[in-house]
């Protein structure tokens, strides 16, 4: 009874881990049904505001994409796969975005005024995502020598951290607390303070290469949807100037005067009316990243 006892112990032992290695990686490896990759990533970060853009009146998405706009980023991400079909991601990206009508200068007259905006900005971004990966070639089991290169589609939910910053005399100001549109004043009850912490939404799409059994690339594009049009601090319209006095102290509302419209240096003798359009409320702004990631697995075991 005893013998007994014991081989039906060792049988479920074994059958356990039958379960859990579901085939066999190459020659050296099992893969195990969960394994975990980290890794670090690197690349390039662009946004899609008010500000720069290409020739006309601004368009849509990436018809109004200026690449020159892109600046570096980097990033750490661990991912948990399951029967690398589906995977749960948590994942921290910093860099920084920018643009300027400045960069309309050669197309300035198909650009409606854009280019005699003149308005620009810089904002550090550092954005954690948590979000899931399918992988479509996955669907279907592989006893042995499973796909190397496997496509796939990311989605998640993300918080971010901004401050659109603009250059005066050699010196970056934070635009928020100047309250350039009038965002909080009681002369504009529909504009709102924006808060420099919010959630987004993101959705992209990615190929993986496993170079090896404990090595792998990924090359991803990744969209983040933002629930406000003040990544640029730009939205609307322009409003009366005089009003910075009434809310900021002396040397902020100094400040602000020469921010919220910068026509006047290029054409000194252009003026700013209140009402006058100075951004588009109608689009709400976005980032996106496209990165190179190496990642270390973790989980496969030696057979």
């Amino acid at each position: 009874m005893r013998n007994i006892l014991v081989m039906l112990f060792l049988g479920s032992l074994v059958n356990q881990s039958l379960q859990a290695q579901y085939y066999y990686f190459n020659s050296r490896y099992y893969d195990h049904a969960l394994v975990i990759e980290s890794g670090a990533c690197t690349g390039i970060m662009n946004a899609l505001t008010d500000l720069g853009g290409k020739k006309g009146t601004g368009k849509r998405f990436t018809k109004d994409l200026n690449w020159n706009n892109s600046r570096p980023c980097f990033g750490l991400y661990l991912v948990a796969m399951y029967k690398d079909v589906i995977g749960l991601r948590l994942e921290g990206t910093f860099g920084r975005v920018t643009a300027s009508d400045s960069i309309l200068e050669n197309v300035r007259t198909t650009t409606f005024g854009r280019y005699e905006r003149n308005l620009s900005f810089k904002s550090p971004i550092a954005d954690f995502q948590l979000g899931l990966e399918l992988h479509p070639l996955f669907f279907k089991d592989y006893d042995s020598d499973p796909p190397r290169v496997s496509p796939y589609l990311v989605g998640g939910v993300g918080y971010y951290s901004f401050d659109p910053q603009a250059k005066l005399d050699g010196k970056w100001y934070s635009l928020q607390p100047l309250h350039t549109e009038g965002q909080g004043f009681d002369e504009y009850p529909d504009r709102k303070p924006y808060k420099l912490s919010q959630f987004n939404f993101a959705a992209g799409l990615g190929v993986r290469q496993e170079i090896n059994a404990v090595l792998t690339a990924r090359l991803e594009i990744n969209y983040r949807f933002l629930t406000t049009d003040y990544l640029d601090d730009v939205s609307t319209k322009y409003i009366d100037a005089g009003l910075f006095t009434n809310y900021l102290p002396v040397n902020q509302a100094f400040i602000a005067r020469q921010l919220y419209s910068r026509k006047q240096e290029i054409n000194p003798g252009d003026k700013t009316f209140p009402g006058q359009q100075r951004g588009n409320p109608k689009d709400n702004d976005s980032f996106f990243t496209i990165q190179l990631k190496i990642g270390l697995t973790i989980g496969r075991q030696r057979r």
